[in-house]
């Protein structure tokens, strides 16, 4: 029977493992808190003064993921998966539309928002903001390119002015939330982005393009900021929020003299096209708490490593998700993995690699336990987790390290410590010497 994907430990008690793995992330967390000298907020989106940030994180990550998986008939598959993370809340939201419109039936968008100071603003733009782009009548079957880019950005303007409406006259938050999205046609992919979450295109193997941020310290940027009265400290507009682009944040956008792009917040995104290519693999967008423990290339080499040796894009975005935590990221993480034809495809000569890689990681862990078990002392996870992350290992998952093969060591684990507890003699997997 074909080996659909590497081995994966959906009966095991992941979650449990990854909180005592978090758990060294969690001194960083209370010398964030507690007077350490790390800039207050570095973490934030947004923030306005130390009584307004509460508590946004917690003593214990939320490890449990949302997932979707679908395709249309014209070769486009894609992957998702979120999860609340170290947050109080989830402010992501996310659109995945294979099929764009009944209209439109092989087109494609996919968008990830990343909400801050609350999640109205991002959950409303992932329901709608695809129905504002599709409203200005820009985006027709003949693909002219400069109508469809403008088309996007009338749809932002415009959902934004509506959404600021809404926000005067119902009880809506003060939140805000940034935007990066991937809209396919037959001929071409535009890229779409405002804010500092991401997207990038990988073709032939290699990071073909990649949205900037749109941070406050940005020339063009702190220009129009500081324009418009306010001014960039810390890293921050006012010293406040994170980022120069957003949609909501209608308290930055206030200043009746300047036009709606001018304002310290601007909705106006940017838009770039790429003709389609045979050689194009896959994209990725994703919310900044991926881009805060990965860069690009690195992400660009380890979703081409796990895609010949795994057919289920959820599973790579968990896996993604999973190294980003272990990384650090302390936010909520998004992600979507849309791949075309010319993606990796599973072969067998990489599930060998990655089963003999296996082999190699379970001998090494019985071995741990062996050593733990001569001393008498009852063997634990993290540190065989941590002492196998000293170790080198030669063929694992670049960019991953030891964290992206948690399923293969908690099933070792598990096998050869309850053979411990039961004083059962241990199979290393080791060569037979006797004749």
């Amino acid at each position: 029977m074909a080996m659909r994907t590497a081995r994966r430990a959906s009966n095991m008690e992941v979650p449990s493992f990854l909180r005592q793995l978090v758990k060294e992330t969690e001194k960083l967390v209370t010398f964030f808190f507690k007077g350490g000298r790390r800039e207050p907020g570095a973490d934030d989106e947004y923030f306005e003064n130390e009584e307004d940030m509460g508590r946004p994180y917690l003593e214990r990550p939320v490890l449990e993921k949302d997932t979707a998986e679908g395709g249309s008939k014209w070769g486009i598959n894609y992957g998702m998966a979120s999860m609340q993370g170290w947050r109080a809340q989830m402010e992501d939201s996310h659109t995945c539309m294979p099929e764009m419109a009944d209209a439109l039936p092989d087109w494609s968008y996919f968008a990830v928002y990343d909400g801050h100071a609350g999640r109205m603003v991002a959950h409303y733009c992932s329901r709608h903001l695809l129905d504002f782009i599709l409203d200005t009548g820009c985006v027709t079957e003949d693909e002219d390119v400069d109508q469809v880019k403008d088309g996007i950005r009338d749809g932002f303007l415009n959902i934004d002015r509506h959404m600021h409406t809404l926000a005067r006259n119902e009880s809506w938050d003060h939140s805000g939330s940034t935007a990066a999205a991937v809209m396919i046609s037959p001929r071409n992919i535009y890229f779409i982005n405002c804010g500092d979450s991401r997207t990038f295109l990988c073709r032939d193997g290699q990071v073909a393009f990649y949205t900037e941020d749109h941070k406050p310290v940005n020339p063009r940027e702190k220009e129009r900021i500081q324009n418009a009265g306010g001014s960039v400290t810390l890293q921050r507009i006012n010293g406040s929020l994170a980022v120069s682009r957003a949609l909501g944040d209608f308290n930055f956008k206030e200043v009746e003299w300047r036009t709606q792009t001018e304002q310290l917040v601007s909705p106006e995104p940017e838009v770039y096209e790429l003709e389609r290519s045979p050689e194009d693999e896959f994209l990725v967008v994703a919310c900044d708490g991926v881009w805060d423990a990965i860069g690009n290339e690195e992400l660009c080499a380890f979703v081409r490593n796990r895609l010949q040796v795994c057919d289920d894009l959820r599973e790579i975005c968990t896996q993604v998700i999973d190294l980003c935590l272990y990384k650090g990221s302390l936010d909520n993480i998004s992600i979507t993995i849309i791949c075309f034809d010319g993606a990796p495809k599973v072969t067998p000569e990489a599930l060998q690699q990655e089963a003999e890689l296996e082999r190699v990681i379970e001998q090494k862990v019985a071995e741990i336990i062996n050593v733990i078990r001569s001393k008498d002392e009852e063997p634990d996870l993290l540190y065989v987790m941590k002492f196998l992350a000293s170790e080198n290992i030669p063929g694992l998952p670049p960019n991953g390290g030891i964290s992206c093969k948690k399923d293969c060591i908690i099933g070792a684990y598990q096998k050869y410590a309850a053979a411990v507890r039961s004083h059962e003699p241990m199979d290393t997997g080791g060569s037979d010497d006797s004749t």
